[in-house]
């Protein structure tokens, strides 16, 4: 059994991991979306697309049912959207992931809009970006 501050292992190595019972086809595309947009944040020509796609998958195969990870998805997939220099898009994927978003208490899901938000200030920015950063402090001031 493995001494850490997460338990891998249930009762020892030849068992499989507590995780292994959610881990579909949808959490797969999820993770691998976000490692791909870990990439993209590194160098936003590359990945971006595929990045989307992923995180879209992840989108189709679980619903709002998975709650935190309903809500990381479409923030992972606004923030592709960004990337991409697409900002309908973004503006769209972000109305989705704070609408998501009011049905979970996640942390994580609150920091992930903290990483979203700065896509939505400057100068001269839309009227659509100021609604999504007005919607993104009202739920992160709620």
């Amino acid at each position: 059994m493995l001494h850490s501050s997460h338990q891998i292992w249930a009762d020892g190595p030849d068992q499989e991991p507590y995780w292994i019972s959610y881990f579909d086809e949808a959490e797969l595309a999820g993770v691998t979306g976000g490692r791909l947009l870990d990439l993209v944040r590194q160098n936003a020509n590359t990945h971006a697309e595929a990045a989307a796609e992923d995180i879209r998958t992840a989108l189709t195969r679980r619903g709002r049912e998975a709650g935190r990870s309903h809500a990381l998805d479409w923030i992972g997939l606004a923030e592709c959207h960004f990337l991409m220099g697409d900002v309908t898009g973004a503006v769209a994927q972000t109305h989705r992931a704070i609408d998501a978003a009011q049905f979970t208490q996640s942390g994580r899901v609150r920091a992930q809009f903290g990483v979203l938000y700065p896509y939505t200030v400057g100068c001269g920015v839309s009227p659509s970006l100021r609604e999504v950063r007005d919607r993104i402090r009202a739920l992160l001031s709620s």
